[in-house]
């Protein structure tokens, strides 16, 4: 019987276990390796997660106010720098909840991006604090929900309030469909066009997939099942209509972190969390397994490095963060 461990070329483990990247050894140890989170060795790891590798050097550009480079410019303006972006990778790189550092910058995303009467993320804030109706979009909505999940903040009202956004607002048009009139429909037409972005059903879904199963309501449960059924009605990355051709080519080059763009990796990623295995993600499988070099690696094909606080990674060379997230959903997906 073929397992997971037969598809790999060369086995990568003792690179990822590295001291270099203890988020990626963190990560190793407690998703490859299965060691529980109270082994002595993943303790360890968990506290070098907030003194080595990138986050120390994020954190050390935050301003005493949770946020970085201009508190109003969290968005648009400093694209890559600013506080929704640096937000994403914390996140990504499992920094501490406990940490004082991380909780205010959670404190800032709620009070400048979220708009407080719909519970959606917005790209636009007010200097008064709140971000404004108009700016709300579904892919912010799901980053920062997901960010603050991550967190800790399921149980906070205002995040109750962004799931419940993100299950009543969501659409699944596939091309056949118009967007109704109505806020938040009539604003960006690449959002609620008669084709559904991928981006938003993908950010949504990688929110709510953060939510334990015995914590997820009939509309979370509902959500998460339309929102898969979109993914695997295009086989994940590919045109659903005709599905000899991807989506996005973009979408088959691999990246890390993904900010608000997606690729066939953070999909496959999300939909194998869920348990999800099914025939339609076969070509998704075969694409990651194409990726991989003789010695078990995968490159980090695309980043927005040198737009970040710091750097993660280097472009065109194997990269930690993009190997061990295909060895997650190889593992997944073959047992």
């Amino acid at each position: 019987m073929t397992t997971w461990k037969d598809l790999l070329h060369a086995d990568a483990t003792p690179w990822l276990l590295e001291d270099k990247n203890p988020s990626v050894r963190y990560l190793t140890l407690t998703e490859l390796l299965e060691n529980p989170e109270s082994d002595p060795e993943v303790l360890g790891t968990r506290k070098d997660i907030m003194t080595s590798g990138a986050i120390p050097k994020l954190l050390a550009k935050q301003s005493p106010g949770g946020y970085w480079e201009k508190p109003e410019d969290f968005y648009v303006r400093t694209k890559y720098k600013g506080s929704v972006w640096t937000f994403i990778i914390l996140a990504e790189l499992m920094a501490d909840p406990e940490d004082p550092r991380i909780q205010k910058a959670c404190e800032f995303i709620l009070d400048w991006s979220q708009d407080r009467k719909s519970g959606g993320f917005s790209c636009r804030g007010s200097v008064k604090g709140g971000g404004y109706s108009s700016g709300v979009i579904p892919c912010l909505t799901g980053n920062m929900a997901w960010g603050l999940i991550r967190f800790g903040y399921m149980d906070d009202p205002r995040v109750r309030q962004a799931i419940d956004w993100i299950t009543t607002y969501q659409r699944f048009d596939d091309g056949g469909s118009i967007a109704p009139r109505r806020w938040p429909y009539d604003r960006f037409e690449q959002c609620w066009g008669k084709h559904t972005c991928f981006l938003g059903v993908v950010k949504g879904l990688k929110a709510l997939a953060e939510i334990p199963l015995r914590r997820r309501s009939k509309n979370i449960k509902i959500f998460i099942q339309n929102a898969a059924e979109f993914l695997l009605k295009h086989h994940v990355y590919k045109r659903s209509h005709d599905l000899d051709r991807s989506a996005k080519p973009k979408w088959t080059r691999l990246w890390f972190p993904w900010m608000w763009d997606t690729d066939v990796l953070e999909m496959s990623l999300i939909l194998t969390r869920l348990g999800i295995r099914d025939d339609r993600m076969q070509e998704a499988m075969d694409l990651l397994l194409s990726k991989q070099n003789e010695q078990g690696k995968w490159l980090l094909d695309d980043t927005y490095n040198g737009r970040f606080q710091a750097n993660i990674e280097s472009k065109g060379k194997p990269s930690k963060w993009v190997t061990l997230n295909a060895r997650r959903v190889l593992k997944r997906y073959y047992g």
